[in-house]
């Protein structure tokens, strides 16, 4: 399941640079996460990095994007192949 920014964000931009897949992006009004390219940080860490950094919590699993640990492995070694 890929991940989300609520509208609880503050905008401190420390979740996008801790993104190895880039799939975080300035919105019009907050940071958002492109769910083609969040694999949860899976085939990269063992926990999201920028749940993992974000000072205000505000970024759950998308329930509108519904994906197995298997999908995002797989969606990673999609992102990831040379």
């Amino acid at each position: 399941m890929a991940l989300k920014i609520t509208d609880d964000c503050i905008n401190c931009d420390v979740c996008e640079p801790v993104c190895p897949n880039e799939a975080i992006y300035q919105g019009v009004d907050i940071f958002e996460i492109s769910p083609q390219l969040c694999t949860e940080c899976v085939g990269h860490f063992d926990e999201p990095q920028c749940v993992e950094i974000c000072p205000v919590e505000c970024i759950p699993k998308d329930p509108e994007h519904p994906e197995t640990t298997e999908q995002l492995l797989d969606k990673y070694n999609k992102l990831t192949a040379a």
